[in-house]
């Protein structure tokens, strides 16, 4: 199977106000294997960017997904595009090891499961804009009017400038609310402005509802330590596990296009061209070839 298909836990809303969920995700190839791996300095959420630019075939009625695209996206849907992605790439079973949190411990632990298994929530509510009523207690004013906010969702542009500028998880926090609130009541200040005058209290009331309404995909999962018998919580960084398999597979991509073009006198383009299990698949057959010829 070289595509997939699915349904966005969020969706993509164009411009003319239509909510799009179907997608359709195609494989790697060597070139997009190629171009990832000449960008691995780059951070995260752009390499994200650039894969899903790359590899989702539309969204609904948009076609091509372009980089622009890819940027509007929520952060979920950007997350289970990236787990379907490595399901489709690399499998569906997943292994790692952690080390026990615990003070006293910090023993290696192995962990194994599968990619179906991730809890997927769907968004509570569909819209490109949200309200709330903040309560009088973090938003002095006796009328509601005057204590509502808008709001969006958080996503892929917002993920991009925050790792880029973001000092630490207090500053991050304060530049994503810059960049997603549209004012408070009647007034339409936006940014740091509207940002720093909200209380401590109406900020968590802000982050709660975004919270609420977003879709997910939890990565996070329960395991006990096997030598101390404590249990922990793990967050499976999903993008450092396909990055990281991407870096690991760069030599073993260019031995594979050596191999073909020696043996089979195809271009390097051309090899680059095709997807990761037929590289692998052709691969195998010249090692089996060789194999026989040197009688083993």
């Amino acid at each position: 199977m070289t595509r997939s298909t699915g349904m966005l836990p969020g969706g993509y809303w164009d411009c003319a106000g239509v909510l799009h969920r179907e997608f359709e995700l195609a494989m790697l190839t060597g070139h997009d294997e190629e171009f990832l791996v000449q960008r691995r300095g780059a951070p995260s959420a752009v390499l994200l960017t650039s894969v899903l630019s790359r590899t989702v075939r539309r969204i609904g009625n948009v076609c091509p997904v372009t980089e622009e695209v890819a940027r509007e996206l929520l952060v979920a849907d950007r997350q289970y595009l990236l787990l379907k992605l490595r399901q489709l790439n690399f499998g569906e079973r997943v292994h790692a090891d952690v080390f026990c949190p615990w003070p006293g411990c910090s023993s290696r632990i192995s962990l194994a499961f599968n990619l179906s298994e991730v809890p997927v929530q769907e968004a509570k509510s569909r819209g490109v804009w949200f309200t709330l009523t903040l309560s009088p207690e973090g938003c002095p004013s006796t009328e509601s009017a005057q204590r509502e906010v808008t709001f969006r969702l958080p996503n892929g542009a917002d993920q991009e400038l925050v790792c880029a500028q973001a000092s630490n998880e207090a500053d991050a926090l304060n530049r994503l609310l810059e960049r997603t609130l549209r004012g408070v009541g009647p007034h339409s200040a936006t940014g740091r402005e509207l940002v720093e005058a909200l209380s401590p209290l109406s900020r968590g009331e802000v982050e709660a509802e975004m919270e609420r309404l977003a879709p997910k995909v939890d990565l996070s999962m329960e395991t006990a330590c096997s030598e101390c018998g404590r249990g922990f919580v793990v967050a499976f960084d999903l993008q450092r596990c396909f990055f990281g398999a991407l870096r690991i597979d760069a030599e073993l991509l260019y031995r594979q296009v050596h191999s073909l073009a020696y043996h089979y006198h195809w271009s390097e383009a051309s090899i680059l061209e095709l997807t990761r299990d037929k590289r692998h698949l052709y691969s195998e057959l010249v090692s089996d070839e060789l194999g026989r010829d040197h009688g083993h």
